[in-house]
């Protein structure tokens, strides 16, 4: 599981992980505000509200599929009752809910959809859910930063390591005494060699799969794919200054370039960059 992340929020810690359903706010560290030493009562007593059973149940009906929805009109039948009673862990055993999710260890409690989480900050202070959504929004507009600075500095490496792959191709492959438009006819031809081995069609070939695209098929590509085609480009540098056919580099380099993809898709630390 990705590690917690942590917003400070008026001096309140407020605890915040990846869930199965995008960014899950501490429930717990929100009721610390009104009650630091009585965090689960708050919480209880804003699900024993009548409002609050809707909220949960139409949210679980438009975000999960395996939701149970007579359980949910159970519940809602009884909110708002004095003998009224419902907890975190009763609300996800009984309805296969995944909106809110209880967490044990050090840094556990009850913890919910950031939907959620806005409306029981509400529900705790209004004022208190303006500077919470200020400080997560900022939390957020920091790792689209880092995103998009890791894409820009994976599509820097493969151009560079474009110019090192050319190099190559120039020594080894072009006779001197070639006409420009032959040389530029080779430089495409290589350039497609890695193309169809990590996206398996040529550039003209997306293009015309995607003909109002306004990019290329590279720019298009996602961060693992960048950093397995700036691989390959050092790769095949290296096979073509062994000599080897373009049949034999494209075997090559496309189960490579399998093998690579499995291997950041299946990786912890790339998936906390999206």
């Amino acid at each position: 599981m990705p590690k917690n992340k942590i917003i400070n929020v008026k001096g309140l810690e407020i605890t915040i992980f990846n869930g199965e359903q995008s960014d899950y706010i501490s429930l717990t560290d929100i009721a610390r505000y009104k009650d630091a030493e009585n965090t689960d009562a708050i919480v209880q007593n804003w699900m024993r509200n009548r409002n609050t059973v809707e909220l949960l149940g139409f949210w679980e009906q438009l975000h999960n599929v395996n939701f149970k929805p007579l359980e949910f009109e159970g519940f809602r039948k009884q909110a708002g009752l004095n003998s009224f009673v419902l907890t975190p862990k009763k609300w996800i055993e009984t309805t296969n809910a995944i909106g809110i999710a209880s967490k044990s260890g050090r840094y556990g409690g009850t913890f919910a959809h950031k939907d959620i989480a806005f409306e029981f900050a509400s529900w705790i202070s209004i004022e208190f859910k303006l500077y919470i959504i200020k400080e997560f929004q900022r939390l957020k507009d920091d790792e689209n930063d880092r995103l998009q600075l890791t894409w820009n500095l994976q599509r820097t490496l493969a151009k560079i390591n474009y110019r090192i792959h050319t190099d190559a191709i120039k020594e080894k492959l072009l006779p001197p005494t070639l006409p420009k438009e032959k040389i530029n006819f080779v430089y495409a031809d290589e350039a497609d060699l890695l193309n169809v081995a990590l996206f398996g069609i040529t550039a003209k070939q997306w293009r015309d799969a995607n003909p109002k695209a306004a990019a290329n098929i590279r720019d298009e590509a996602t961060i693992e794919q960048l950093v397995v085609l700036s691989n390959l480009e050092s790769i095949n540098a290296v096979l073509i200054h062994q000599n080897q056919t373009q049949p034999q580099r494209l075997q090559q380099l496309n189960t490579i370039a399998i093998t690579q993809m499995k291997s950041l898709l299946g990786n912890a630390t790339l998936k906390k960059l999206k």
